[in-house]
């Protein structure tokens, strides 16, 4: 079905707030960011936003943070490692095809059928990581 202007707007919309900075946001960051120019938008048209912008792989959910990145590559049909800084919040999307190919043999043997990969690790990105001493 189609959506109409506004929910393609708004799907604009929020991409450009998610592609402004590598943090993710939750819903309601995005609902206040858009609060501002749209005012009376509730919940359920953001998330409807997001659903639709998933589908399209445009944007990613974090499950681990319940928060949502845009994509950081044009097109892709892998699934991606998310690293996640614990100081500065950034999230860096990483495409490590070995690995989800060994997983997924792993657990074929096994007799588990994997649909589908979400690989989020949590840690200290290069520029928070304290520099080492150098005597």
């Amino acid at each position: 079905g189609s959506m109409g202007k506004r929910g393609e707007n708004m799907q604009a919309e929020i991409l450009s707030i998610m592609r402004a900075e590598k943090s993710a946001h939750s819903a309601y960051d995005l609902l206040d960011e858009l609060r501002e120019k749209y005012s009376k938008i509730a919940p359920p048209t953001v998330y409807r936003a997001l659903a639709a912008l998933i589908e399209r792989g445009q944007v990613h959910r974090l499950e681990s943070l319940n928060a949502y990145i845009a994509c950081q590559c044009e097109d892709h049909h892998q699934p991606s490692i998310f690293t996640i800084c614990n100081d500065c919040g950034i999230v860096e999307e990483n495409f490590e095809p070995s690995v989800f190919s060994k997983l997924s043999s792993a657990l074929q043997s096994s007799g588990f059928l994997v649909q589908r990969h979400v690989v989020e690790v949590n840690g200290t990105c290069a520029s928070c990581k304290p520099v080492e001493a150098t005597l």
